[in-house]
């Protein structure tokens, strides 16, 4: 049988932790993307290019690796954390995945194939205003137009997107550190870490992540720069499409179905089984999978599903509250973020040094 995409997108980032053979065929590659990377920065440095700036504070959140290292969770918790603050908080960005290329307003009920999984998470999980477009610069400047009481604007991914000037930059990162340590195609690295010092567009704030159950990793960095840790785990209940909820240990001893459209759904799957739930069948999907390769789930026989925020984006809108009965019932299980609080304190010295400007 041939290995579908997602196995081929597992097998490719297990090769990118390790300099094996495969890396090695690749690295010349990663010295020419190391070029245009510097090139592209250089020209942004010197004012051949022009980032656009905005008149509110514009904190971006990103990875430096590929494969999902958590920026999403990390920007529904900073989102959270300004809102308690008395912030008025706005959420842009690319919606990587979605099949238009226009401006979008994400409400509760725009399709995920218009606005891309993460924004319609990030609008699902906080209600703040969340807008997508090809252009960051205007998406935030559409957003702005709509909701004038925003005054922090957070970009969901970006960290190498240049065009839009941001006034702190967070790199995320997991149990994965560096990879292998090359830039890709070799390894997983987008941009070359760790940054030297003065090089521009470098990030402000660290964040690595990690399981409750698992140990932290150790990430090199800049000097100076903060580094801040933070644990995600599952939570204690799983939400239905109705916003009905239900505790995990209900769901122990049932015979489930796990759904993981992420990039690393085996990452999820050993969460679950972690706390104590039973799998009788995993199905793992690409990152961004089409709402089509979720259809077949939620035909008879009935069965439970269990799956991520992300999956229940597309698996709600197939099963709407009060589906009939031989459709399978879907409960999607919360990722948890729980930064230390001295990172939500280096975020607010920051944003506070910000006032002035804005």
């Amino acid at each position: 049988m041939n290995p579908g995409p997602a196995d081929r997108q597992a097998r490719w980032l297990a090769a990118a932790q390790e300099r094996g053979p495969r890396a090695r065929l690749l690295w010349p590659l990663s010295l020419l993307y190391r070029v245009l990377m510097g090139l592209r920065r250089w020209l942004y440095a010197v004012g051949v290019f022009r980032p656009g700036r905005l008149p509110v504070p514009v904190i971006v959140v990103g990875n430096v690796v590929v494969g999902g290292a958590g920026k999403t969770p990390t920007v529904i918790a900073l989102v959270q954390h300004l809102r308690a603050l008395g912030w008025h908080p706005g959420v842009i960005s690319r919606g990587y995945g979605r099949h238009s290329e226009r401006v979008i307003d994400v409400g509760p009920d725009t399709p995920a194939a218009d606005s891309g999984d993460e924004p319609a998470l990030i609008r699902r999980a906080t209600g703040v205003p969340v807008f997508v477009a090809r252009r960051r610069v205007d998406a935030a400047q559409a957003l702005l137009a709509a909701h004038p009481q925003v005054n922090v604007l957070l970009c969901d991914d970006g960290l190498q997107h240049l065009a839009l000037a941001r006034d702190l930059s967070i790199a995320v990162f997991d149990e994965r550190g560096t990879g292998n340590g090359w830039l890709l195609p070799a390894g997983l690295l987008r941009e070359p870490w760790p940054p030297a010092p003065g090089t521009p567009f470098s990030p402000d704030l660290v964040l690595i992540q990690r399981r409750e159950d698992h140990p932290a990793t150790g990430v090199p960095s800049t000097a100076g720069v903060p580094v801040f840790h933070a644990v995600r785990r599952l939570a204690d209940h799983a939400v239905g499409a109705g916003d009905q909820r239900i505790s995990l240990e209900a769901l122990q001893g049932q015979a489930l179905t796990a759904v993981a459209g992420i990039a690393r759904p085996p990452v999820f799957f050993d969460m679950l089984r972690a706390r104590g739930l039973t799998l009788t069948r995993e199905v793992a999907l690409p990152d961004h999978a089409d709402q089509a390769a979720y259809e077949a789930l939620l035909t008879p026989p009935a069965t439970t599903v269990v799956c991520t925020e992300k999956d229940a984006v597309k698996l709600f809108a197939l099963r709407p509250d009060g589906a009939t009965q031989v459709r399978a019932d879907v409960w999607a299980i919360p990722l948890e973020l729980a930064p230390e609080p001295a990172f939500f304190a280096a975020v607010d010295a920051h944003l506070a040094r910000l006032k002035t400007r804005h």
